[in-house]
């Protein structure tokens, strides 16, 4: 699977809010911070815990991909967030660095 592929896994499955889909494509290892700032989560189950509480406040969550480039083992995505019908709206960047076939490491960018 290349990194476009296992990014496009991850990105499906946060649509769906399959958890353990989701879940799978990420390092257990995994760092996820912002760019150039803190650590946000570091390891599988830190994400898993950001994620399933997100995922719960947001049932109607969905990303849409506005673009992405990928250069060998970094894919970069720019994202439409919706947290729902009546729910804030905001655009994101994610920094994905894919090591030994997963994703080891998300920097984010958010707009203000």
């Amino acid at each position: 699977m290349t990194p476009v592929d296992l990014v496009q896994r991850q990105f499906d499955a946060y649509n769906a809010q399959n958890m353990e889909a989701f879940i799978a494509t990420y390092a257990a290892d995994c760092v996820i911070a912002d760019l150039n700032g803190a650590v946000t989560q570091n390891g599988r189950e830190a994400i898993r815990a950001r994620y399933e509480a997100m995922f719960a406040e947001f049932p109607e969550n969905r990303a849409r991909l506005v673009s992405r480039i990928a250069l060998g083992g970094v894919v970069i995505d720019h994202e439409d967030v919706s947290r729902g019908p009546n729910g804030p709206r905001f655009e994101a960047i994610a920094i994905y660095t894919v090591k030994d076939g997963l994703i080891a490491r998300v920097d984010f960018v958010r707009a203000s």
